[in-house]
């Protein structure tokens, strides 16, 4: 089995309640649980907007014009409004989040096996979240020098920067260097990371007990095993799912890792649905100390905290989670010169998703 959803470990902490205050007990409010990002300062011709959402002392305004771009359409946006951001947070913060095939504890290794986006607007309030088809082949900036390698697939970038590997050694570890790789490829700038492997996301669902997800087709997760288990298959009806299977669902790739995507989804939302019901919440504190320190991530209890309060206050309907276009890729092959085989890859217009990625982080929900 291959890796999970990290964005699960961000809805863990966003959905907590009031309950970040223990935290101040073990870290320096202000102080980053991780290694930083510090990437590269932009040039001054680059604004906010097109980086990194809204400055954070700026109000933001919506229209009431549907945004049209790339024949997609945005969402119906709210009656034309002036906003101050809310919970002490910035106007918006984006978050890259990641899911590690390591199995073992630490993050010395470990391949993205999920790559999400995640958008907060802190005015609105809204949460989006977008995630990157792994096998997107793409330059890896920084470690031309360790066995001449520039290029490869989007989750080798996390893979080549953890320290494990040697072969980076510039800021933000793995999730550095990934940070750097999608804003070279496709101009998109994260603030902060969080990355989450095998074995912390199994209990973390086992700490919540379990979660309820309701199947429309039957799903057969038993790829990989070589003795077939009735636990594996899931009939239409609505199941209860340990770490292990929930491991199982989120990581499916039959028949597509766009498949996958949706099963990622769906898991989600079941997460989501449990973190906030009303038996969950005297939990809350525990699970914090429980799992904090099995993260990795960047964010500081201060913006922890902002996040927390944030959840409170956007509406179940604002809280949103898309894929890319399916058809925008193209199934292809590569020669792969630092594992010297071909290798299964996506292709992709470069170009379009920039354009939709500028949009995203402009608060533009695109719309199939």
């Amino acid at each position: 089995m291959r890796s999970q959803n990290a964005i699960l470990g961000l809805i863990l902490l966003i959905a907590l309640g009031g309950m970040c205050l223990v935290l101040v007990v073990f870290f320096q409010w202000n102080k980053p649980l991780g290694p930083t990002l510090n990437l590269p300062t932009l040039p001054p011709s680059v604004t906010s907007t097109s980086a990194k959402g809204v400055a954070a002392s700026t109000p933001v305004t919506t229209s009431t014009q549907p945004a049209i771009s790339h024949g997609l359409i945005a969402s119906q946006a709210a009656p034309t409004v002036t906003r101050q951001p809310l919970c002490n947070g910035p106007a918006t913060m984006t978050i890259l989040a990641i899911g590690s095939d390591q199995r073992g504890t630490g993050y010395l290794y470990g391949l993205a096996d999920s790559i999400h986006v995640v958008r907060i607007d802190f005015s609105i309030p809204n949460i989006m979240v977008i995630d990157f088809p792994r096998d997107l082949w793409v330059e890896i900036p920084g470690i031309a020098d360790h066995h001449g390698i520039t290029h490869g697939k989007l989750n080798q970038a996390y893979l080549y920067g953890n320290p494990g590997m040697g072969y980076y050694d510039g800021p933000g570890e793995g999730p550095g260097l990934l940070a750097r790789t999608l804003e070279l490829n496709f101009g998109l700038r994260v603030d902060h990371y969080i990355a989450i492997d095998t074995q912390t996301f199994v209990q973390m669902i086992d700490a919540v007990g379990g979660v309820d997800v309701k199947v429309e087709s039957p799903i057969d997760i038993s790829y990989g095993h070589a003795t077939p288990d009735p636990k594996y298959f899931l009939s239409v009806g609505t199941h209860h799912l340990d770490g292990e299977i929930a491991l199982a669902l989120a990581t499916n790739r039959i028949p597509s890792t766009f498949q996958r995507m949706k099963y990622q989804k769906i898991i989600l939302s079941a997460l989501r649905e449990k973190l906030l019901s009303s038996d969950m919440v005297p939990k809350i504190p525990q699970l914090v100390s429980q799992f904090i320190s099995s993260v990795q991530t960047d964010l500081s209890p201060n913006d922890i905290n902002s996040l927390i309060c944030i959840a409170r206050a956007v509406p179940k309907d604002n809280i949103k989670a898309d894929s890319f276009p399916q058809e925008m890729f193209k199934a292809s092959d590569i020669y792969d010169p630092d594992r010297k085989v071909n290798t299964f890859i996506y292709e992709v217009d470069f170009n379009k998703l920039r354009a939709m990625l500028a949009e995203f982080m402009n608060g533009i929900w695109p719309m199939p």
